[in-house]
């Protein structure tokens, strides 16, 4: 054998080796991607209290939702979950979930929840999707002041110069955010499909939109063969008759 045949002899094995080598480190580079992109979807929040997944009084199935108004997602959820309330005739829960990196969503709920006292929840709830609808044109606080003053303006309302002067609208927002944290919220929105007396799990999440009727559908039927759900009766003040 000649030294040149030699050489050449290696070479090509060395070139076989190396082939083989790139083509399985890109078929791992290619597995990982491929699980990366194909997986199976994020597991569901690891709740610690129940306490808030559960119907409101009266309720057999409701939709329990922790929100940021500046969340990206929580606005391309929300006409979905409204629509869904409306379709099923359940109540929606919203709850305030602001998260820090956000500089204008806790203003945001506290706003909410002036016109929520002020007015009432429905105009309250209003603000809520209309800020969702115009998230992408709210630019900062400032933004964010244009946009509520116009929003009053247009519904008759007259906006007060401090919305929150003795900060107790900020503190019910942050008990929100501060019941979230014990439920173990990580992301916003959280969404759960809740029941009441249901022969399946009592609260389930809505990881994927695409099965939120798929999920209200199933709660109903778990919960057909419950009890009629009993309404809280409002408390009456008696009113003490005038002294002569």
């Amino acid at each position: 054998m000649s030294r040149s045949f030699a050489l050449a002899s290696r070479f090509t094995l060395f070139s076989r080796s190396t082939t083989l080598l790139l083509s399985l480190v890109v078929t791992a580079l290619l597995g990982s991607t491929a699980h990366a992109q194909f997986g199976a979807p994020p597991a569901g929040t690891q709740v610690h209290d129940t306490t808030p997944l559960k119907p409101p009084a009266g309720a057999r199935v409701a939709i329990v939702e922790f929100e940021d108004m500046e969340c990206p997602d929580c606005a391309r959820a929300n006409p979905v979950l409204k629509k869904a309330a409306a379709d099923y005739h359940i109540p929606w829960v919203r709850h305030d979930f602001p998260l820090p990196m956000h500089a204008w969503s806790f203003n945001a709920a506290v706003n909410a929840r002036w016109f929520d006292a002020a007015k009432g929840k429905t105009l309250g709830d209003e603000y809520r999707d209309q800020v969702f609808a115009n998230q992408i044109s709210i630019v900062g606080l400032d933004g964010l002041r244009q946009f509520t003053e116009k929003f009053a303006q247009s519904h008759g309302v007259a906006l007060p110069f401090a919305i929150d002067p003795q900060g107790k609208l900020a503190a019910d927002v942050k008990a929100d955010y501060a019941l979230g944290q014990r439920v173990g919220i990580e992301h916003t929105p959280t969404i759960w499909i809740v029941t009441d007396h249901s022969k399946g799990a009592p609260f389930v999440e809505v990881v994927d939109r695409s099965r939120l009727y798929q999920l209200i559908d199933q709660a109903k039927a778990d919960t057909a063969s419950a009890p009629a759900p009993v309404k809280t009766a409002a408390k009456t003040q008696t009113k003490k008759p005038a002294a002569q």
